[in-house]
């Protein structure tokens, strides 16, 4: 008898943790704010650094983004932001200093974009 309400008992407690781990999992998606004005700060091909004056990235509270006449919704998963339209989808890598790097290829190659969120604080502007 008692080691049959052990056995229960045991199999609730994993029911409960099982159900716990895939709850936490299941919301990784979406869990940093990174809403906000991204402004290109450098753009990178075959291997040269150059200053950028391109279009800013902007993330809305809403889950939506607009680059240069580009909107649709975008997710943040771990390390990546995926956005995405209804024909489109790639993805720009988190990267330290409030940074996001989208990548792709242009006509000339790889081409990497460098957007920077400048954050405001006490009347002073710094990068976070």
């Amino acid at each position: 008898m008692a080691q049959a309400r052990f056995g229960w008992n045991l199999a609730r407690l994993l029911i409960v943790v099982s159900l716990g781990l895939w709850l936490a999992s299941s919301s990784s998606a979406q869990t940093a704010d990174l809403s906000g004005r991204y402004k290109c700060v450098a753009v990178k091909q075959k291997g040269k650094a150059a200053p950028c004056d391109a279009a800013p990235l902007i993330l809305k509270h809403d889950g939506r983004f607009e680059l240069r006449g580009w909107e649709g919704s975008y997710l943040v998963n771990g390390e990546w932001v995926e956005l995405s339209d209804s024909m489109l989808k790639t993805r720009a890598k988190i990267e330290p200093g409030h940074k996001i790097v989208l990548r792709y290829y242009g006509k000339t190659g790889l081409v990497e974009m460098i957007y920077e969120r400048r954050v405001a604080e006490l009347g002073k502007t710094s990068l976070g």
